[in-house]
């Protein structure tokens, strides 16, 4: 069924466009009033205790400025995240040496990860639970050409490595009143597992001529230049003239990187903005049963304005199976995280808060956590 929430324009643009400067592992430092006020959302955590975790780097800035604001309302509570990848993160939830997993993707059928999580889980079933939406921006570093406009398919054929130069035919095609350089294409792209690898593979295996299968592992096909980390794309579009990568809105704004505008399914060049990618959000499909809250994503969406990549940062846990204390210690987190306090903490880090109607999916899923 398909969720009618709408993530309304003034509150993304508060949460996107207010991005902090700073680097990969800066949370925010602005205001800290959401540490007082976490007291009456996920302040039940007990006496003490530790929160292993691990998963998305897309997700750190915002786990980084959760993890402050509970702590201080759970002065004997601890949490240590490792932001080692989407990947990382999923195969040690399933290995069972962390208590839950963030990931900028659902846990893989054809990889046959439900199933490994369920069997970690033992008692209840392993659950998907949207967190923060990251709009995906496709970034480059060419000095001297502003408003790129770059097409699907020109897209797939730079990361493809079908297309080399700048002033490449099909750039020219997509950009026809700029004055485009001979210099050589540079294109990183994710080196360890990642979700954004993920969602920025299945955004071109639905719009543009790829060959390849989404997944978070980069195709080795594709060639290319690696980078680990959304903090080490970002440093290396912005140390390398000629470069393009894909990476979460959080971290081009904190890097001060220029985003290309891109086209939607209806042709459409549109730039990332916090009302275009509301537009993509709000016809996400929930397509998981009872409270996994897994998302289906249109990528080629035709809405007018309507910015085309977008991911939704899951956190994955055990719906009823980690231990008593465990259980504890993550359910207090996540009540807190998916409060309207710990959602409005994602104002400044260039993240959107959930839409109201998944919102409320989610609470109801993290209420069942035991």
């Amino acid at each position: 069924m398909k969720y009618a929430g709408r993530l309304a324009a003034v509150t993304l643009v508060g949460a996107l466009s207010l991005a902090a400067c700073g680097t990969d592992n800066n949370a925010s430092t602005g205001s800290t009033s959401g540490a007082s006020t976490a007291a009456s959302a996920g302040s039940d955590a007990g006496s003490g205790g530790t929160i292993n975790a691990a998963g998305s780097s897309a997700q750190a800035n915002a786990i980084d400025e959760w993890k402050k604001n509970f702590q201080q309302a759970n002065p004997g509570v601890s949490l240590n995240y490792q932001p080692s990848g989407s990947g990382a993160g999923v195969q040690a939830f399933i290995q069972g040496t962390i208590a839950f997993a963030g990931s900028d993707s659902a846990l893989k059928d054809d990889k046959g990860e439900p199933a490994q999580a369920d069997a970690r889980c033992k008692t209840g079933k392993a659950i998907n639970l949207p967190m923060v939406t990251g709009p995906v921006a496709v970034v480059y570093n060419l000095p001297g050409v502003e408003g790129l406009q770059l097409s699907p398919k020109t897209i797939g054929g730079i990361f493809n490595s079908k297309i080399t130069k700048w002033d490449d035919a099909a750039i020219k095609a997509d950009n026809p009143n700029a004055k485009l350089p001979s210099t050589p294409i540079q294109a990183f792209h994710r080196s360890d597992e990642s979700g954004t690898s993920d969602n920025f593979t299945k955004f071109l295996a639905k719009t543009a001529e790829w060959p390849y299968e989404p997944a978070k592992a980069w195709p080795a096909e594709a060639k290319g230049q690696g980078a680990k980390g959304s903090d080490g794309i970002a440093q290396s579009i912005k140390s390398t003239p000629g470069a393009i990568s894909y990476v979460e809105l959080s971290y081009a704004e904190n890097s001060s990187l220029t985003k290309a505008k891109v086209a939607n399914g209806s042709g459409e060049f549109v730039e990332l903005t916090p009302e275009s990618a509301a537009k993509t959000v709000e016809a996400a499909e929930v397509v998981g049963q009872g409270n996994d809250l897994k998302l289906s994503i249109d990528y080629a969406t035709k809405a007018a304005g309507a910015y085309p990549i977008v991911l939704v940062t899951y956190e994955i846990t055990c719906e009823k199976g980690l231990a008593p204390e465990e259980a504890k210690l993550v359910k207090s987190f996540l009540t807190y995280t998916s409060s309207d306090e710990g959602q409005k903490a994602l104002t400044g880090l260039g993240y959107a808060p959930l839409p109201t109607t998944l919102l409320a999916k989610v609470r109801t899923a993290v209420e069942a956590i035991s």
